[in-house]
Formats: C-alpha cells, structure tokens, sequence
C-alpha cells in the first residue's frame, strides 16, 4: 500500500538501513575505545587522561565491571602523584580526585540505580577519601551519603542496593568517633538504631511492599533491644506492637510476599530453637508459645473468608500448625482436617510446587 505515491513498506526498511547502519559505527566505535582503555591500562598509563577515556566507557556501559577495576588501577596512580597546576592536564589533587568520582557515581546511580559496580565503586571511594582524610572530614563525607541514599529511596524505595549500601553507611557512622576532643579519647559515636528503626517505619507506612525495609527492620530489633536494656515487659510490648503492625499489614495486602516473610521472622523469633541474641521476648515458656500461635492460627484463619485463593495464607497457617505440633501443643488450634484443607488449596493455588506441597504433607503425616 503506498502513500503519495511512495510505499510504506520500502521507507520503513529505509529507516531500519539507516538504524542499523548508526548501530554498527557505534558498536564499532565502542569497541575502539575499548581496546584503547584497555592497551593504556596494559601499557600502565594511569594518567588523567586515561581517566576521561574511562569515564567516557563507563558513562556509556557501567556494567562492565573489569573496566571500574581500571579506573581504581588509574586512581591509584594518581593518588601517589603530587599534585601539578598550570596546564590543562594537571594532575588533581587527591581531594579533587575523590569529589569527582562521587560526583560521577552519583550521576550514574541516577541513570542506573541498580547496578552493582557503580555502588560498589562509591564504596571503595569514600573508603579511600578516609585513608586520605583525618577523622572528621571522613566522616563528613560518610554522613553526605545518607542524603544522597534518601533521594535514591524517594524515588525507588524498595532498592535494595541502595538500602544495603545504607547498612554499610550507617555501620561506619557508628564506629567513627563525631569529633574528636581536646583529650587523647575520642568522642564515641552513638548509635544510630533508634533513628534506623523509625526510618524503616517511615518507608513502611509509605510502602508496605517494601521487602528491603521489612528486612532492615528485622536486624536492628534485637540490636534495639539490647540497647534499650529492655526487660521482659517492654520486649512483649514490642513484640506485640510488631504482630499489630504487621497483621494490619496482611489485611491491607494480604497478597504481598513481603509482608508474610516478617510475619514468618516474628514467628520465628518464638522457636525454642531461636539463638537467644535473636529473640525477641526472652524465656518464654511452650504455654506462651502456644498462645501466640493459636492467636495468630485464629487472627489468619479469619482472613479465609475474603481472601481465598490467597496461598501466603495456607502457607503461613501450615507454617503456625507446623511450630504448634513442635511444642506439643496438640491440635487444640486447628485440626488435622483443616491441615489437610489448607494443604489441598496450597496444590491448587500454586501447582508449579505441587511435588513441595506433596512433600510436605508426608513430614507432617496428612
């Protein structure tokens, strides 16, 4: 069919021709660069020049890891050479050196935030500004990154890179000393855990499919704990306030597979196997137990009614009737009849794990 006389067919394979032939000069063009970057880092040319040639590659593919071990190759050289003015290849200072290579990280996390070697690169960055810096300007930098993660998390709230590359900031914010006084003894820095735990409950209430906070949360509990000095009282409150939260959670979401993987952890923290440093309500005796899982079989049970063909639910009843019969808690709960049900809609809502469900009704003889 053609259109003013010219066919549609033959102008779109003129423009695929014309694609395709920018496609090849661009591919052809980045592998020249790198067999340059890569004959210059053979050659052991680390110089401010190779550096552009690097951050030209990276800013065009950023997920080829071996050449950020060049730039770190690169870096390192410069690092060791004194500083050089009045000309326009001028080698840095190691202070410039270091602005620019967050500057740069910064803007390809914009573009790539979930990339592994761009983070793991900022890391070796301000690990190297603090062999190179006193305490405090190290600390300085560390403490920029916070902000620089809150904007990453405003705009993708479940990145676990970036949540991750938080615990890592927040771990060095706690070792290092917040000044330093007149005295031979460092200020020690104070914990950041009260603040990591509100800021979780932050992005929670944001979003509650936010498995990466749900995760954060679960590690600074103990932590939190311990250093509240918390007594049995204050722990069962906390513990409590948790299942709250999380049971509505479930009544939000119920199909959410984050929410039931921290449901699964507060259980956990229940088990006679549970390490004491990971328990949350310490000395509890089975009686407790099996209030607590009887209260939770009830509370989930319930949700049946409106949301049956949710399998997280037969998961989680399966999970609690499983720990209950661990404790000698009887059926008193539940029945081998309803194990028996809920097992049966687990193979029916999710028969690509058929065999798994199959297996499991065999180890708990339903």
């Amino acid at each position: 069919m053609a259109s003013h006389g010219v066919s549609r067919v033959i102008g779109t394979n003129i423009r695929s021709a014309e694609v395709r032939q920018k496609e090849i000069e661009q591919i052809a063009a980045y592998k020249n660069l790198v067999d340059l970057v890569n004959t210059k880092i053979t050659e052991r040319k680390y110089t401010i020049e190779v550096l552009g040639l690097v951050t030209k590659l990276l800013n065009e593919n950023p997920e080829y890891y071996t050449i950020w071990n060049h730039r770190r190759r690169v870096l390192g050289g410069l690092f060791d050479v004194p500083p050089t003015g009045g000309s326009p290849t001028q080698t840095p200072h190691g202070e410039e050196l270091i602005n620019g290579e967050l500057q740069l990280t910064f803007a390809l996390l914009r573009k790539f935030p979930k990339c592994y070697w761009i983070w793991n690169h900022r890391n070796w960055v301000l690990r190297k500004g603090e062999s190179l810096s006193d305490t405090e300007a190290a600390r300085k930098l560390w403490s920029g990154e916070l902000q620089l993660i809150g904007k990453m998390l405003h705009a993708d709230s479940r990145n676990f890179h970036a949540w991750s590359y938080r615990r890592e900031v927040v771990a060095y914010l706690e070792r290092t000393p917040a000044s330093i006084s007149s005295s031979t003894s460092p200020i020690l820095s104070q914990s950041l855990a009260e603040s990591e735990y509100e800021y979780t409950t932050k992005m929670i209430k944001t979003n509650l499919s936010n498995f990466s906070a749900w995760h954060s949360r679960a590690k600074l509990i103990p932590r939190l704990l311990n250093e509240r000095g918390a007594d049995n009282a204050a722990r069962k409150q906390l513990l409590d306030s948790e299942l709250a939260l999380i049971c509505t959670a479930i009544n939000t979401d119920p199909f959410d597979q984050s929410i039931w993987y921290y449901h699964q952890f507060l259980m956990s923290t229940l088990s006679p196997e549970c390490s004491r440093q990971n328990q949350i309500v310490l000395g509890l005796s089975n009686m407790d137990r099996q209030k607590y899982y009887a209260h939770e079989i009830e509370y989930i049970h319930e949700i049946i009614e409106d949301e049956a063909d949710c399998k997280w639910i037969y998961v989680a009843l399966l999970h609690l009737a499983t720990s209950y019969l661990e404790i000698d808690g009887g059926t008193n709960a539940f029945t081998t009849v309803d194990m028996r049900s809920w097992l049966e809609q687990l193979k029916r809502l999710d028969p690509l794990r058929r065999g798994r469900w199959a297996e499991l009704g065999s180890s708990l003889n339903i």
